[in-house]
């Protein structure tokens, strides 16, 4: 995997009273971390899946992203694109679309709403999640759901290492200072 840059984009959402997003930590946008693994769309997954494996991130699954906001509370998540392009909107519905592609880890903090705008036929992910934060997931404007999930958003920990970068880097620098 590429690691010529622990640089990440960064976006930062407020809580828009259907998405909570996370109070502190911002949504990161690793452009090409996962570059050396591209190939057939097979061969790319994975070889995210054993990147993110090496930096102790599991739950691995292979799919898409829904095509409706949703966020979680208990978990951090990453989105590993191993081929075409998607462009997601995260945030909430006042958030902001950006375009991933193949290549591309999106690091998303606990309580940041995303969902599928548009894809490529060939679009695929590879999602995870840090080691003892188990997923759930939430359908953005469900009022109950959404005030019950902003105490669980902001105590869910900091994960120990980045999904691409491990202990150093990523979101360790950016959500730690580390």
């Amino acid at each position: 995997m590429s690691n010529e840059t622990k640089a990440a984009s960064g976006l930062l959402f407020k809580d828009d009273g259907a998405t909570p997003n996370h109070p502190r930590f911002e949504l990161l946008v690793h452009r090409g971390a996962a570059r050396d693994a591209l190939g057939t769309s097979e061969a790319a997954a994975a070889a995210i899946e054993a990147l993110f494996a090496a930096n102790g991130w599991t739950g691995l699954w292979r799919n898409g992203i829904y095509a409706f906001d949703h966020y979680h509370s208990t978990c951090c998540e990453a989105l590993g694109v191993a081929s075409g392009w998607a462009e997601v909107r995260f945030g909430g519905a006042r958030g902001e679309t950006v375009r991933l592609e193949a290549g591309d880890v999106a690091v998303l903090p606990a309580g940041t709403g995303h969902r599928r705008i548009e894809a490529s036929s060939d679009f695929l992910v590879v999602g995870a999640y840090p080691p003892g934060q188990p997923y759930d997931m939430i359908r953005s404007g469900d009022a109950a759901a959404h005030d019950d999930a902003v105490a669980r958003i902001a105590a869910v920990p900091v994960p120990a290492t980045d999904p691409v970068f491990g202990a150093e880097g990523g979101l360790r620098a950016r959500w730690t200072g580390a």
